[in-house]
Parts: C-alpha cells; sequence; structure tokens
C-alpha cells in the first residue's frame, strides 16, 4: 500500500518505476554534489549568498528531473530545451559562474541516471581543479598595475590630435584612444586613453608634463578595467 501512492497515473507495467529508496538515495548524493560545488566556488571567490544556494540546489533538481523523464526519448528533449530558456541570473554572470552552473547541472544529471560514483567522482575531480586554479591565481595577468585608463580633459580650442602622443610614448609602452568626449556643455573635450607604463613609479611625473599641456585641467588615472560585455 505504501509503494502504491508512488506510483504515477499513467504507469504502466512495461514502465520501471524507481523505487523510495533509490530515489532519496540519488537526492542525498545530488544534494551533497551540490554542497561540494558550493564549497568550491567559495575558495577565494567573490560570490553572493543567492548564487551558492543555487549551486548547492541545482544539481538536486536536475537529478529528480531526469529520474522524472528516464526511459523517454521525447520528455528528456522536452527537459533539455527548457532548461535552454531558463534565466539562472537577472544580471550577467562572468564565465566563471556560467561555468560553474553547467558543472552543477551536469554532475545532477550523471546523478539522475544512477551513476552516483561517476556523479561523486566528476565534481570532487572538477571541484578540486577549480580550487587548485584558484589557488595558483591560473590566468591572473603579470604586472596588472601597469595597466591603465587616463582621462584628460581639455579646452575645446586645444587640438587633441597628436597632442599628448610625443608624452604619452616616454612613458607607456602601449597608447590606445579609447574615446573623445565633450563636457561642460560642449566647452571642453575629455579624452580617454588606455595605457600600459613603463614605470608605475613615474605617474606623478606623467601628470606633471600632461598639465602642463591641458592647461591645467583636470587629469585623472585609474586601473584599467576589462570591458563589461566580455567574458
Amino acid at each position: 500500500m505504501l509503494l502504491t501512492i508512488f506510483r504515477g497515473l499513467f504507469d504502466t507495467d512495461t514502465i520501471s518505476v524507481i523505487s523510495v529508496t533509490d530515489f532519496l538515495l540519488c537526492i542525498g548524493c545530488s544534494q551533497i554534489i551540490g554542497l561540494i560545488m558550493a564549497f568550491a566556488y567559495m575558495f577565494r571567490s567573490r560570490y553572493t549568498k543567492s548564487f551558492i544556494i543555487t549551486l548547492a540546489l541545482l544539481p538536486t533538481v536536475v537529478c529528480v528531473v531526469i529520474m522524472m523523464v528516464n526511459g523517454n526519448i521525447g520528455a528528456g528533449v522536452a527537459v533539455t530545451g527548457a532548461f535552454s530558456l531558463v534565466r539562472f541570473r537577472s544580471v550577467p554572470g562572468t564565465a566563471k559562474e556560467i561555468t560553474m552552473l553547467f558543472l552543477s547541472m551536469s554532475s545532477g544529471l550523471i546523478a539522475g541516471m544512477g551513476y552516483l560514483t561517476f556523479a561523486i567522482f566528476f565534481t570532487v575531480l572538477m571541484c578540486t581543479l577549480v580550487v587548485v586554479y584558484n589557488q595558483l591565481d591560473f590566468g591572473t595577468k603579470k604586472n596588472i598595475c601597469k595597466y591603465k585608463t587616463l582621462n584628460i580633459t581639455i579646452p575645446e580650442d586645444l587640438d587633441y590630435t597628436g597632442v599628448f602622443e610625443e608624452i604619452l610614448e616616454k612613458y607607456a609602452t602601449c597608447i590606445e584612444l579609447v574615446s573623445v568626449k565633450t563636457t561642460n556643455m560642449g566647452s571642453l573635450f575629455r579624452l580617454t586613453y588606455n595605457l600600459t607604463l613603463r614605470n608605475v613609479d613615474k605617474e606623478k611625473e606623467l601628470i606633471d608634463k600632461l598639465r602642463c599641456r591641458n592647461g591645467n585641467l583636470e587629469i585623472t588615472i585609474s586601473q584599467q578595467e576589462n570591458k563589461s560585455g566580455v567574458l
């Protein structure tokens, strides 16, 4: 009697029914996998509470869905299409966040198919690699302090074409004029450069020489940021 309440309305003798024990075992395994993923991502990474909860629960959700469509190819294709339409975040995420979401879904899929040992092995292996890469700062730019963004304000009557290049070439190995913008009702121009400095200790000397060319107007220099649309 207890087992009959867990049968589906459309189950037949030709369809293998998942036992309650196997169901709970897969759920427990996928939840452990989610916790491993969450703790691995938290290691030396910036994160939000909502994203960590998502990582912890996502393998379980995927596991249950895969178990429910087990053996039904049409339903499996439909679920795959549904997952491709789901937005896990309301704001753009980083490539690392997207990768962790895919890893969580993959682990939950493996667990849902019943390969619990493979699911745990895959999770431990990938999380170990994530922790190792974070520990080694793999992919971090060397000498990142040399990459600067320079903003120079000039009067409207000053022709900015080539006026600062002579000075910038002395202090930077790479110079890129990113944008030119009018400010103060068009009476001023603001030039934005991306620079790779030769020597970071000579920032003040560079600014002092630029001030002599721009009439002592505003000059700012800051750490260069990645473009928001690039992974």
